[in-house]
């Protein structure tokens, strides 16, 4: 028996050879080499792509300066760092400011001193556009003693604690001014009421003695707080004050507004020192808690 060139694995229908085809394998290799390179490929490009994204989102995200350049986000932690620099201070709780009106009327507050020095302290009244150099003060703790007619009576009965004047005068004109201080102010009140303003000038500094003596002179009365005010003028030649007379009315009528003032003021000046103090003591309290 014979064998071919195919040897025992010849089959029906012809011969095959067992030899590999050594070209379809190099083929099969090659093929399969060019796939793994598409993969390399591929997939690093996909990572670059990945990376890029996560770059872009990162500068999106920082936002970007004036000259184009990214810049972090600040953290949490930096803004909890930032200093507060705005000053703290305590509260400080400061009561109503007092009433002026109180110190005229309350001799309890009113405690500021009460001399001609105090209480007519300019050299000249001044009332608009009228100014009337003074001549003379006075004071007496006897308020019966700078009085007269029945406004001496008037006073004693209502308690006059100190009657204080002073006299101004100018072109021929002159006022005295007499303020009576009371323990309240319905003694005040009261002795505005009966009418009596029979104060006794103050002459001197150029006003005669006999000013306003045994003449027609003008005089009025009103009060405000504890204090009565009066005021009596006249010429100083002894001439009479009539309805048509209107210098010696309008120094009467200065008289009073400037009575008036410097009354109030004197409430002024005290309030405004009180509530000076408890403005202190707020601050020294609030400096404490």
């Amino acid at each position: 028996m014979s064998f071919g060139q195919g040897g025992p694995f010849d089959g029906p229908g012809g011969s095959s050879s067992s030899t590999p085809d050594w070209g379809a394998l190099a083929e099969e290799s090659e093929a399969q080499a060019r796939r793994k390179r598409w993969m390399w490929i591929g997939g690093g490009a996909l990572a670059a792509l990945a990376v890029a994204g996560i770059v872009t989102a990162a500068v999106m995200t920082g936002g970007g300066s004036k000259g184009g350049n990214p810049t972090a986000a600040p953290t949490a932690s930096d803004e909890a760092a930032v200093p507060d620099d705005k000053p703290s201070f305590p509260d400080v709780s400061v009561p109503p400011p007092p009433n002026p009106r109180d110190y005229i009327s309350d001799p309890k507050k009113d405690k500021a001193p009460l001399t001609p020095a105090t209480l007519f302290p300019q050299k000249s009244m001044v009332v608009g556009e009228h100014t009337y150099p003074r001549t003379n003060t006075a004071t007496t703790k006897d308020c019966t003693a700078a009085a007269q007619g029945p406004l001496v009576s008037s006073l004693s009965h209502n308690g006059c604690r100190q009657l204080l004047r002073a006299t101004y005068s100018k072109g021929g004109v002159a006022v005295t001014i007499g303020i009576a201080v009371f323990d309240s102010p319905a003694k005040a009140t009261k002795v505005m009421n009966e009418n009596k303003a029979n104060l006794m000038p103050l002459p001197g500094g150029g006003v005669p003695s006999d000013f306003c003596q045994g003449t027609k002179c003008r005089m009025a009365t009103n009060a405000t707080g504890r204090y009565a005010y009066f005021t009596i003028a006249g010429y100083l030649n002894g001439k009479d004050v009539t309805g048509t007379e209107t210098k010696a009315q309008q120094i009467a009528r200065d008289g009073g507004a400037y009575a008036f003032s410097q009354i109030t003021q004197r409430g002024k000046d005290q309030a405004a020192k009180a509530a000076e103090q408890q403005l202190k003591d707020a601050q020294k309290k609030a400096g404490q808690s």
